[in-house]
């Protein structure tokens, strides 16, 4: 496999081959790292054209604003086609309807009648960003507006502007000039890109949530939710319909209780094999087997692993073909059941041997042209095409250009014992090309707190390693995909077994002489901020300064927020004495290192208040408390000049609290 860079392309991606954790090592100045790690990557979203001719990114502009750009690959021209302010809405996603028709998602969290609720809506325009075209239902509302215009369920082959769209519909209301509609619910329709016009498919039904699609054009799999017919206080089964080739007629499928995580949930379909694959809780662990739609329902098992979960699967062409499952050990992997899709990625994993991280993004309709991520720990990410006809790879751009340079961190592996001897995974960054005992020292838990850290490049964690601490990142129990056992009741149920992991993993800092006991500080970001400030109250002793960012504070107005008609919602987090126990806000006084709180203040995934409670709280017991509100921005905080802001006040915290 040969590397060919065009000129055109070259000046946008100089360098883009260089390692950037081989660069000078020097050690950046505060405003200086700051500025570098701030910045939001260059690079949020990327497509290819159905000819693999053109290539649309999504890149940030100013604040939360967010760009679409084209480039043409014939000429090597980028053309920027259409913007979002980010006041309410930003750009979220592109795809290619056909070589010249851009169909693209929007996001946006806005305040209606006194409450921030989020909504996404559906455009298309010409490449060059002319004839835009609204995709949602255009009528009014008589007694809701719709949350989401839908999703693109097929793209097809990019002969045509037309794409197979599932669209919500919501009651039209009668007036002097027009007759009512009663169509409520979720709707399969053939749309026209370019005119508006549409076929209709498969008709609105009020307690559908999603369908899914052969690839070949064809409707095969839909879900009822019990919450959409009781109003949210279902008892948390998915009941999934199919359908045998050919045929309109729905036949059950499974039956999946969200309580309990039984029965088969269908990820796609391939039609060509005329096959589900699932996934199935088998033994406590996730399971990927292939369903046979042709009325036997035959099982098979597509791909397991004895030690995770498979994650889901990997997707790829126009047509969403399934060619492997995804799955998490040390590192992400991809388990390829394609032996062609297999040896293309041994190919490029020889080509990019220092960036490991590889993704098919996007593919062209005959497959034959590729659109590549590629990165790793010490590399944020970078894009790329190539051709197997020529046999080329040309860089086309770098996630995050201004850290070209920018010394970073190895993040390596590991595992430590809990305090019960459990080993408890993790990853470990150290400061770039400096000592490696008696640094200054970050435990950093991650959100969710149903997720897990995974190794690769992370902009905070790389930021405080050139700042010259040592970070971990545990994987404790309570995260997910390390099976039932591994995620016990969740982290808000088991909060003692977690925060337990937690601040285990700072005390194996100290013991192994890699932290400065007087040096340790946690940072974590939802969950992880809960795991921040609840550390507090179960050692308040060990950590000499915590970071909180859009923690949740406490477990019974978590409940109250997520609201008595999401009933599945509230039993996630739970009833009983750990809603005391475990909520950091109603344990201030045992608060004894100084916090520093941030949240935005339209928040949807925690609200404000809860940081606003915890500041409340620890001022009240007269500790040292610090919050940072960031006005009408919501959990992500995708706005540079934020991201910058709280780095900035993060560093001059830490450099105070812990005598840096």
């Amino acid at each position: 496999m040969r590397m060919m860079v065009s000129g055109a392309t070259a000046v946008v991606v100089a360098g883009a081959l260089t390692s950037a954790g081989a660069l000078a090592q020097v050690r950046l100045e505060p405003a200086k790292a700051a500025a570098a790690f701030g910045e939001r990557e260059s690079i949020s979203d990327a497509s290819l054209s159905p000819d693999g001719t053109r290539v649309a990114f999504i890149s940030p502009g100013p604040k939360q604003a967010t760009v679409v750009q084209v480039l043409d690959m014939k000429s090597g021209s980028v053309k920027p086609v259409n913007y979002a302010n980010g006041d309410p809405m930003t750009l979220s996603s592109c795809g290619w309807a056909s070589n010249t028709r851009l169909v693209c998602s929007l996001y946006g969290v806005s305040n209606r009648e006194g409450a921030w609720s989020s909504y996404s809506r559906l455009i298309a325009m010409d490449a060059d960003g002319n004839n835009p075209t609204p995709l949602g239902i255009m009528q009014t509302a008589q007694d809701y507006i719709s949350r989401s215009d839908g999703y693109v369920v097929d793209w097809r082959d990019g002969a045509t502007d037309k794409v197979l769209i599932a669209r919500n519909y919501v009651p039209l209301k009668s007036n002097s000039i027009t007759v009512g509609s009663k169509a409520q619910g979720l709707a399969v329709d053939l749309l026209d890109t370019r005119t508006g016009k549409v076929d209709h498919i498969e008709s609105a039904d009020p307690i559908v949530g999603r369908y899914i699609g052969d690839g070949t054009g064809n409707i095969r799999i839909k879900a009822q939710y019990e919450a959409y017919r009781f109003g949210w206080q279902g008892n948390g089964k998915v009941s999934y319909y199919y359908r045998t080739a050919g045929s309109k007629d729905w036949k059950p499928f499974s039956v999946y209780s969200q309580v309990d995580e039984t029965g088969m949930v269908p990820l796609a379909v391939d039609g060509t094999a005329n096959v589900a694959y699932v996934i199935e809780k088998t033994k406590g662990r996730d399971v990927l087997y292939r369903v046979a739609l042709d009325g036997s329902m035959k099982k098979d098992l597509a791909f397991a692993d004895p030690d995770v979960d498979v994650s889901g699967v990997l997707t790829v062409g126009r047509r969403g073909r399934v060619v492997g499952a995804t799955f998490s050990k040390e590192r992400r992997q991809v388990g390829f059941f394609d032996p062609e899709y297999e040896k293309l990625a041994t190919g490029l994993s020889r080509a990019l041997s220092t960036l490991p991280l590889i993704n098919i993004v996007d593919s062209s309709a005959d497959e034959k042209i590729h659109l590549i991520y590629a990165a790793s720990d010490t590399d944020p990410g970078r894009y790329f095409l190539y051709d197997a006809n020529k046999k080329s790879l040309v860089p086309l751009g770098a996630d995050r250009p201004a850290l070209a340079g920018t010394p970073l961190g190895a993040m390596r592996p590991i595992t430590y014992k809990a305090a019960d001897g459990t080993d408890i995974p993790a990853y470990l960054t150290m400061p770039p090309g400096g000592a490696a005992k008696g640094l200054p020292a970050i435990v950093m838990p991650h959100g969710g707190p149903a997720s897990r850290d995974d190794w690769g490049f992370d902009w905070l964690v790389q930021f405080f390693a050139n700042r010259g601490y040592a970070v971990i990142q545990p994987n404790y129990r309570g995260s997910s995909g390390y099976g039932q056992d591994w995620f016990q009741q969740n982290g808000f149920k088991s909060w003692k077994t977690a925060i337990g992991d937690v601040n285990d993993a700072g005390r194996w800092l100290v013991k192994e002489g890699i932290a400065d006991p007087a040096k340790l500080a946690i940072v974590g970001w939802s969950y992880g901020g809960y795991a921040a400030l609840q550390s507090q109250v179960v050692d308040p002793d060990l950590f000499k300064a915590a970071i909180a960012i859009a923690p949740v504070t406490d477990l019974g107005a978590l409940r109250t927020e997520i609201g008595a008609l999401d009933k599945i919602g509230q039993d996630y987090v739970g009833d009983g004495p750990h809603l005391q126990d475990g909520s950091p806000a109603r344990h201030a006084a045992a608060f004894k290192a100084p916090v520093l709180l941030f949240h935005g203040s339209k928040d949807i995934n925690v609200a404000v208040d809860e940081s606003r409670l915890m500041d409340k709280q620890l001022r009240s017991a007269g500790k040292k408390s610090q919050l940072v509100v960031y006005p009408l921005i919501d959990h992500q905080l995708r706005d540079s000049e934020v991201r910058i802001d709280l780095l900035t006040r993060a560093d001059a915290f830490l450099t105070k609290a812990l005598g840096n």
